[in-house]
């Protein structure tokens, strides 16, 4: 298993013999103005380039959209992805869109969606606390998790975009995933907090998740996400979770 860190949520997975896309935003440095509501409101999204060409991440056999918010699923990966490609939404109404987009080949996760031999598993989660979600909940919306199983892999569970919550740690549990991804930037809006983990929900998935490798993601790269890699690793190091815990950085390979 490879996965490729390419920018905020944007990964490439080789997994079973394929590989496959996630959460593709594919536009140029600053093409879209901060999120409404957000901190750093004088930053424009995403915040870097790309580091390898959009070539190079075209080169895959499928494309998993978690959900589509604009720092998942942008107009520059609608306009540039082939239009033929297997796609995997969360659900009926990403699905519609997509296929609105153009896209030929869309499958909506379930519990149990085949692809090439590899096992894609549709789990829950929650775009924030419960308070969040109660005052904001319409704009945040509904997300979903991954998890990948092949005969020749580790289990690798996507949680997407979600705080640390029964979702989660109901997903471990009955899984248990050998790696595990974590959007974990803090992304913050005014008056809610945090609609994505940081560093204390990465916490408790490593207490949660004794024998797996977490690797961090989702950082550094939209105006609303105040969690930095080095904070992250200055954490992991003062806690002792450096060893199970990878930060890659944009256009970094991590072979687990």
């Amino acid at each position: 298993m490879k996965f490729m860190q390419v920018r905020n949520a944007t990964a490439r997975i080789e997994y079973g013999g394929k590989r496959i896309l996630i959460d593709p935003v594919l536009a140029e440095k600053g093409a879209y103005p901060a999120f409404a509501g957000t901190v750093n409101q004088h930053l424009r999204n995403p915040l870097v380039d790309l580091p390898v060409p959009v070539e190079t991440l075209l080169e895959v056999d499928a494309v998993i959209v978690t959900h589509t918010h604009l720092d998942h699923w942008d107009e520059a990966a609608k306009n540039r992805i082939p239009k033929d490609i297997p796609i995997f939404a969360q659900n009926d109404k990403d699905a519609a869109g997509l296929k609105e987009a153009g896209f030929t080949a869309v499958t909506v996760l379930t519990e149990l969606t085949g692809f090439a031999g590899i096992t894609l598993i549709k789990t829950s989660g929650q775009h924030g606390s419960d308070a969040a979600m109660a005052k904001l909940g319409d704009r945040l919306g509904e997300v979903c998790g991954v998890v990948l199983q092949h005969p020749d892999e580790k289990t690798l569970y996507l949680a997407g975009d979600t705080v640390w919550n029964r979702h989660v740690a109901d997903a471990l549990q009955k899984y248990a995933p050998g790696v595990i991804v974590l959007n974990c930037g803090d992304a913050q809006i005014i008056g809610i907090g945090s609609i994505i983990m940081g560093k204390e929900d990465v916490y408790e998935v490593y207490k949660a998740a004794p024998d797996a490798t977490i690797i961090a993601t989702h950082m550094e790269a939209m105006n609303h996400a105040v969690l930095s890699r080095k904070e992250l690793r200055d954490f992991l190091k003062g806690n002792g979770m450096i060893q199970r815990v990878l930060v890659p950085e944009d256009g970094e390979t991590c072979e687990v």
